[in-house]
C-alpha cells in the first residue's frame, strides 16, 4: 500500500471514530491517535465506510507482517514451537487471548497488554462479537474457561480468550490459582480438539498486568501442554509465543531449542 493511501485511511477512520482532523507527518503517530479511540470505543454499531477503511488497512498490515510456523523455533518436545514475537502476526489456526472477566478487550488507550493488542489488530467487530457473547451468557466470564472467536482481520481463523488467575503483587501463586491457570491451558487445549484446530498459540496467559511470576506460569504452560499431548495423543502443534526476554529465557530452559535458524 502507497503512503499516501495508508495516511488518507488513517485520517478517514479518525474522523468517522469521532476525532479531530490531524495532519501529523508519520504514520506511526497517526496509528497511535487511531488505536486510541478504538481502544476507548464501546461495543455498539459500527458504519459500513468505517469498516471498509479499517479491513483494507489491517489486511495490507498482516500481508506484510504475517509468519507462518517455518517462522517457528522447533523444541526438544514434539509438536511444541517457539515463536520470538508478535502472536498477532502468526498465521495459524488459532491463538489463544490472555482476556478480562468482561471478555471485551482493553479500554485504555494504545496499553501494552496482549488483550489491547488482539482487539485492535482484529478489527473493531471483534468487541461486538464479545459483547454478544457476554449478553447470552449473562454474567461475566469465569477463570480459566474459554470463549471461541473468529479472528477478524488476523491471519489466525479463530481467537480463544480465555481469563488467567490474578496474583497481587510480592505474593506467590496458591494451589488454587495453580489449578485455575492450568485449567486456561486445558479449556483452550480441548476446544483446539473440540473444533479439530491443528495449530495454536499461546500467549504467556496471566503474566502481564495479572502478576502471575513468569517462571512459575512457564513451568506450568509446559507441563500441562506436554501431558495434555502425551495423554491425548491428539495432533496439535502448539506454539508459544515469547514476546520478551524473559519470557524467551523460561520456555527455553524448559522446552530447549532443538535447531536455531
Amino acid at each position: 500500500m502507497h503512503k499516501e493511501r495508508e495516511f488518507q485511511l488513517l485520517r478517514e477512520m479518525i474522523l468517522l471514530l469521532g476525532g479531530k482532523e490531524v495532519m501529523l507527518e508519520h504514520k506511526e503517530e497517526l496509528v497511535r491517535v487511531w488505536r486510541g479511540l478504538v481502544n476507548q470505543r464501546p461495543a455498539g454499531p459500527i458504519s459500513q465506510a468505517y469498516l471498509t477503511y479499517e479491513q483494507e488497512f489491517l489486511t495490507a498490515y498482516h500481508e506484510k507482517h504475517q509468519c507462518s510456523l517455518e517462522a517457528c523455533e522447533e523444541t526438544r518436545s514434539p509438536h511444541i514451537l517457539l515463536y520470538y514475537g508478535d502472536i498477532c502476526h502468526l498465521q495459524v489456526d488459532a491463538i489463544v487471548n490472555a482476556a478480562n472477566s468482561d471478555l471485551q478487550g482493553c479500554f485504555i488507550p494504545n496499553h501494552t497488554c496482549i488483550d489491547n493488542a488482539i482487539h485492535f489488530y482484529a478489527g473493531m467487530e471483534l468487541r461486538n462479537a464479545c459483547a454478544e457473547l457476554m449478553k447470552e451468557q449473562g454474567h461475566r466470564e469465569p477463570v480459566g474457561q474459554v470463549k471461541v472467536t473468529a479472528g477478524y482481520a488476523l491471519p489466525a481463523r479463530f481467537i480463544f480468550h480465555t481469563v488467567g488467575p490474578r496474583i497481587s503483587v510480592g505474593k506467590r501463586p496458591s494451589l488454587i490459582r495453580e489449578h485455575l491457570l492450568r485449567q486456561c491451558y486445558l479449556s483452550c487445549l480441548n476446544q483446539a480438539r473440540k473444533k479439530d484446530i491443528r495449530t495454536i498459540a499461546f500467549c504467556a496467559i496471566s503474566t502481564g498486568e495479572f502478576g502471575y511470576p513468569k517462571e512459575e506460569a512457564a513451568y506450568i504452560a509446559v507441563q500441562t501442554v506436554r501431558d495434555w499431548l502425551q495423554e491425548t495423543g491428539y495432533e496439535l502443534t502448539v506454539i508459544f509465543t515469547l514476546y520478551t526476554a524473559e519470557d524467551a529465557c523460561y520456555y527455553e530452559e524448559e522446552l530447549g531449542v532443538k535447531e536455531k535458524r
